[in-house]
């Protein structure tokens, strides 16, 4: 009997940088390690700020020199998204906070917590900060984030047997 595959989804602000990042690093990884049918990747925002634009260029340019494809477009999460995903990962303490909010957070049944929790090398309670007002190299910080946090995240999910 084929088994469901794991749904995740990665919140931010506005879904135009860590959130897309995220989801753009997860899914390299799961394709890398032929996970894609065990695992689905999705990203959204708590603000509706950008519904519908691509990632930040800045974003996708500090992607794209790694090989991180970042396709999908800027969606507001909502509620209904909490029966759709088994984690909702959240990219900082406000964002967490904000969709803990949320009237479907009391029944959700599956894990709702900070992205950088499965980063065995983060501090308990990190974030991934937004790059949005900085650098170019904020960018990059996002993307280092998020692949020990995106790997740790699959490593949990082999522990605990979620995973073929």
């Amino acid at each position: 009997m084929a088994r469901r595959p794991v749904r995740v989804c990665f919140v931010c602000l506005g879904n135009i940088c860590r959130s897309p990042t995220a989801e753009g690093v997860m899914r390299q990884l799961v394709e890398a390690q032929d996970l894609t049918d065990h695992v689905v990747v999705d990203s959204a925002g708590t603000a509706a700020y950008h519904v519908g634009e691509r990632a930040d260029r800045r974003s996708r340019q500090a992607a794209k020199t790694r090989g991180v494809a970042l396709e999908s477009r800027a969606r507001r999460f909502v509620d209904d998204d909490f029966e759709a995903f088994d984690f909702v990962l959240a990219m900082d303490a406000e964002n967490l906070a904000n969709l803990r909010a949320l009237p479907g957070a009391a029944d959700f049944a599956g894990q709702l917590s900070l992205l950088r929790d499965f980063d065995s090398a983060a501090p308990s309670g990190s974030d991934v900060p937004d790059p949005y007002y900085g650098g170019d190299a904020g960018f990059e910080h996002v993307l280092d984030l998020c692949e020990a946090a995106c790997r740790g995240l699959i490593e949990h999910l082999r522990d605990e047997g979620r995973l073929a």
